[in-house]
């Protein structure tokens, strides 16, 4: 499919869409719940980048969890909302081991979001699985250091492996699909986003001009 992810900035853009958007690579399909991992097991990140399958939500529901992303400029934290997003975190937890290893933050559109999560680089890679939408804002705020997933527009299916961090408070509006999946925020280290962010986008008018690395993500579920 071809991608088109973000479209410039709040003010507009030439196709009218300015949301995050994601998509999954060529020859990918839309995968259910049911055929991913066993139900009611624990979240566990996967070793391969291939022949993933969409893992069941049962592993994240009711629960919240810490994750640690480590980088190449440094060090971000989230808290990820398994209460809220359940197969959102749940897909987050299985991607966070080889999916997202060595892979590099995509696109970066200043005073907006820093998008991250396609080992291609290009904007337009997935997981082979995708899915719906969850926890939405009714009121299409994000405040800054939300932690969202990309997508197609007009697609509320189309949820995959590519996710967002907004750079400050944004209104992003809801197309007909609906909003964007908020499953987590940042609790430290969103000076390592503002750092990438103030070098501003490169010559490709896409990437960051500031590289940064996904070298790899730790979750651990909190404890009551």
């Amino acid at each position: 499919m071809a991608a088109t992810v973000i479209g410039g900035s709040l003010a507009g853009c030439a196709d009218g869409d300015d949301s995050p958007q994601n998509t999954t690579s060529a020859g990918s399909s839309a995968t259910s719940a049911g055929e991913g991992g066993a139900g009611g097991a624990a979240c566990t990140p996967a070793t391969s980048k291939e022949g993933l399958k969409l893992p069941a939500k049962e592993c994240a529901q009711g629960k919240t969890f810490d994750a640690s992303m480590e980088t190449d400029q440094g060090t971000v934290k989230f808290e990820l909302y398994g209460d809220k997003a359940p197969q959102t975190v749940a897909s987050f937890i299985q991607l966070s081991g080889a999916y997202y290893a060595d892979t590099s933050c995509h696109r970066l559109v200043p005073d907006f979001v820093l998008q991250c999560g396609d080992p291609t680089g290009t904007g337009q890679g997935g997981p082979g699985y995708t899915y719906g939408l969850e926890n939405a804002p009714a009121d299409d705020q994000y405040p800054r250091g939300t932690l969202a997933m990309a997508r197609q527009g007009n697609k509320g299916d189309s949820n995959g492996g590519q996710f967002f961090v907004t750079l400050k408070d944004v209104p992003i509006p809801s197309d007909n699909a609906g909003g964007y999946t908020i499953f987590g925020k940042v609790v430290s280290g969103m000076d390592v986003v503002d750092k990438v962010a103030a070098g501003g986008v490169g010559a490709d008018g896409t990437a960051p001009k500031t590289p940064v690395t996904i070298k790899k993500i730790t979750v651990t579920e909190k404890k009551a």
